[in-house]
């Protein structure tokens, strides 16, 4: 049967109009999907034995390198941000790092460090080879340098906390022998050094809970001090980090020098508060509300120690039963550390 042509016509033009229809469909939908693909991803921060420095506005983050963080090279990176939520590095002027090896003492087991001013100028206080070294620098960014010496000991020592009081500065730190054991010796101003005599052990590791694994090398470690009402605190961790019990006390006294009477309600950080294994070795900080945080590490996992992650908490003083003050953590405040990642 021979159809007319114009019911070929008609038919041609049905379906050039669905075939139009349907293009114009498609890229109406494609318009309408986001495009995700420069979008900043966000990793948790993976630096143990963590610090927070803020200046001008700017809170810095320094720590040991773990994880992929070790593969840049060694030394002490640094992450800035300006609300402390939103963190964004390694931004340190040698590659990222504030502190590199080769521009300091130093050539492996760069450890917890600390940032200060002192002077116009800031300071890092830092570990490596397990010697203590104090380096310089005109910016938080760095590049902090020294002459490539450590501070002069008999022997090794680690995690150097600087403590202005009174006009004297005073450095604690662990020394290792028969534990690792807190001491504290008051410095000479240009902070070349410490004042041998003035040489005091402060606390080592004897609670219950300092040693849960009745480890024969018993650990004290990671101090930070502040002064609150004429009385100081010493914050530190106990046990060996490995072990999932890893906390945080603290203990006081009316001097800096000591003696220090431990906390009752210690550990005040342990994982029954943070619901993390490993929780401690840190440092406190004064944000720009005037809350007090306490920066730390975590163990990765339950399952695995490294690479350990950066959190905060919340650090409160409040009042005991008889009147006294105490030392306690809001576990509502706890919370990893993330950077954007490009």
């Amino acid at each position: 049967m021979k159809l007319p042509k114009l019911y070929f016509l008609t038919i041609f033009l049905f379906l050039t109009f669905f075939s139009c229809s349907e293009s114009k469909g498609e890229i109406d939908t494609s318009d309408d999907e986001p495009d995700s693909s420069n979008e900043p991803t966000v990793e948790n921060i993976l630096l143990a034995d963590p610090t927070i420095f803020q200046h001008d506005g700017m809170y810095y983050l320094y720590g040991t390198s773990q994880g992929e963080l070790t593969e840049r090279g060694s030394g002490f990176l640094v992450f800035s941000s300006d609300d402390m939520e939103n963190w964004e590095g390694p931004i340190g002027e040698l590659d990222g790092f504030a502190l590199k090896k080769g521009e300091a003492f130093g050539d492996q087991g760069f450890w917890a460090p600390q940032v200060f001013e002192y002077n116009n100028t800031f300071y890092m206080a830092y570990t490596a080879n397990e010697n203590i070294a104090i380096a310089t620098s005109d910016s938080p960014l760095g590049p902090f340098t020294n002459s490539g010496e450590a501070l002069e000991a008999p022997v090794k020592q680690i995690d150097p906390f600087v403590f202005f009081d009174n006009g004297k500065i005073y450095l604690y730190h662990v020394r290792l022998g028969e534990g690792n054991r807190i001491f504290v010796a008051e410095m000479n101003q240009d902070l070349s050094g410490i004042k041998p005599e003035t040489l005091t052990e402060c606390i080592s590791a004897e609670e219950p809970w300092e040693n849960t694994e009745n480890a024969a090398w018993p650990v004290a470690e990671g101090p930070t001090v502040l002064k609150r009402n004429d009385i100081y605190y010493l914050i530190y961790s106990a046990n060996d980090f490995r072990n999932p019990d890893y906390a945080v006390g603290y203990a006081t006294s009316d001097s800096p020098l000591g003696p220090w009477e431990k906390s009752e309600n210690s550990p005040i950080i342990d994982k029954n508060i943070t619901g993390e294994n490993g929780s401690g070795h840190g440092d406190v900080m004064f944000d720009e509300n005037g809350e007090m945080q306490y920066v730390l590490h975590t163990h990765f996992s339950n399952a695995s120690v490294h690479p350990r992650k950066t959190a905060v908490i919340q650090l409160d003083f409040q009042e005991d039963g008889e009147g006294n003050e105490i030392l306690k953590a809001d576990e509502e405040t706890f919370t990893f550390l993330e950077s954007n990642k490009e």
